[in-house]
Parts: C-alpha cells; structure tokens; sequence
C-alpha cells in the first residue's frame, strides 16, 4: 500500500493511505529512508519505506494539474 506522510509529531508519523485517505499512526522508527511531511512510503509488512521516485512523480503530476487549473481561469 501507498502512504503519504501528513505529519510528523516528534517520534509519530501520521500517514494517509493514498487510495482510501485512512490516516494511520506509526512510530517513525518504522520508517526507513528520508521522512519529511509530504514523502511517499510503501508499506511492507510492519516496515514503510520511503519512495523518492513516487514522490517525484507525484509532485510533477500535482503541478502539472495546478497549471492546467491556473491556464483554465486566464
């Protein structure tokens, strides 16, 4: 399963499960890799991993779909 990272509180990471929007609680310890506020993670098992590339493709298609709202107001 896909996670975004929603917020961080000291040692917990709030997750939102990308396709059902479910928000999860788990200790950052969990996590491995780079954890910021808007990172991707792929759950396996009792572990998350994190997914730059996913992140990177996801905030492509965010911006993408941001200018295609700017372009459809002008």
């Amino acid at each position: 399963m896909k996670y975004a990272i929603d917020k961080i509180e000291e040692d917990i990471v709030i997750l939102e499960n990308l396709e059902t929007k479910e928000k999860e609680e788990v200790n950052i310890k969990n996590i491995l890799g780079e954890t910021h506020e808007g990172a991707i993670v792929i759950k396996n098992n009792d572990t998350y991993i994190t997914d730059s590339k996913e992140e990177n493709l996801r905030r492509k298609m965010l911006r993408e779909k941001l200018e295609r709202l700017k372009n459809k107001q002008s």
